[in-house]
């Protein structure tokens, strides 16, 4: 089977596996299951499908009715009593904020727009309205009470935004139920986003390529996966250009000025949600810090390709090993 990450394209090979794709929560999320029939199987897609539905309406901040909604809706006024599912969520994700120090914030969603990357910029903002973009930012801030089950934003104007977690959470939650269910094999991939478990029908291990983000026919790589999660953050086609500095769709929560010097960074870890927020984290942190601090944490890999179309890579992967020209 062939992944190839950071786009919307799944490329089923025979014998792998039953095959849905759908638009959920903005996005192509392409399903397969590995079941004894077509039925069997539809009831599984079925399942996985309503599951990623369930969470949308949870954590989607377009939806008015949703709690998400109503935390943003309340910011400055009184805190929100939230299913414990979502309060775990914020928890976990502003656990991860601490640990990179902020790079990965889910208060994100209160930023200026002040940047375009539609090609109808023409000049780089001043400094002053750059600092002022980020005013109702920073993950500290959340107030988060456990015994009620609360979440408050103290600040008018404030907001969360699981952009960058809540993709990998669905990927993550869809897989748990089909597990649950019996499927004893499966990838779910939403939109680069993905994660997967056991082996295709035929038995053979699922396999994820890692492309070429200036030539998307080319594969720097090909990687085996499974019981495993991979995650990609790219800024293939929504970048500036000032100066001779590239500027990605990728902003630094901490001071509203776009990422650099990174094309793409893909991120292997135990569980989609996280590797999905550290795939956002190490773009926002740049090639070095990024390195390092993956280095740093168990079960976690990282290649990275910069502007240069070069390839860096954590300590634990070997990439002699996966070329994809072996």
């Amino acid at each position: 089977m062939i992944i190839v990450l950071g786009f919307p394209l799944m490329v089923v090979g025979q014998n792998a596996g039953y095959h849905r794709a759908e638009r959920l929560m903005g996005c192509n999320f392409d399903l397969t299951v590995v079941a004894a029939d077509e039925g069997s199987a539809k009831d599984y897609l079925d399942l996985a499908v309503a599951e990623i539905q369930r969470i949308e309406r949870l954590i989607s901040s377009w939806d008015s009715t949703s709690q998400t909604s109503a935390i943003n809706r309340m910011a400055g006024t009184a805190p929100v009593v939230v299913d414990r599912e979502l309060f775990d969520l914020i928890q976990r994700a502003n656990g991860i904020s601490r640990l990179t120090d902020g790079a990965f914030d889910l208060t994100y969603a209160a930023l200026d727009r002040i940047w375009a990357f539609d090609g109808s910029m023409t000049r780089m903002p001043d400094r002053e309205a750059v600092r002022a973009s980020v005013a109702k930012v920073g993950y500290r801030h959340i107030r988060l009470d456990p015994e009620s089950s609360s979440v408050y934003l103290p600040e008018a104007g404030m907001k969360i935004g699981f952009g960058a977690i809540g993709k990998g959470y669905a990927a993550d939650r869809a897989r748990e139920l089909l597990e649950r269910a019996g499927v004893k094999g499966g990838i779910i991939n939403a939109s680069g986003d993905l994660t997967a478990w056991g082996t295709r029908a035929d038995g053979q291990e699922w396999k994820v390529a890692i492309t070429n983000p200036l030539n998307r026919e080319k594969a720097f790589a090909w990687f085996p996966i499974s019981d495993r999660a991979v995650v990609t953050s790219g800024d293939y086609e929504k970048f500036v250009t000032f100066e001779g500095v590239r500027y990605t769709h990728i902003i630094d929560p901490r001071t509203g000025y776009p990422s650099s010097g990174i094309v793409s960074a893909t991120v292997f870890a135990p569980k989609a949600e996280l590797a999905d927020a550290l795939a956002t984290a190490v773009f926002v942190m740049g090639i070095e810090t990024g390195l390092d601090f993956i280095n740093q944490l168990p079960e976690i890999d990282l290649i990275i390709v910069d502007e240069k179309n070069q390839l860096h890579v954590s300590n634990g992967i070997d990439l002699e090993v996966y070329r994809a020209d072996n």
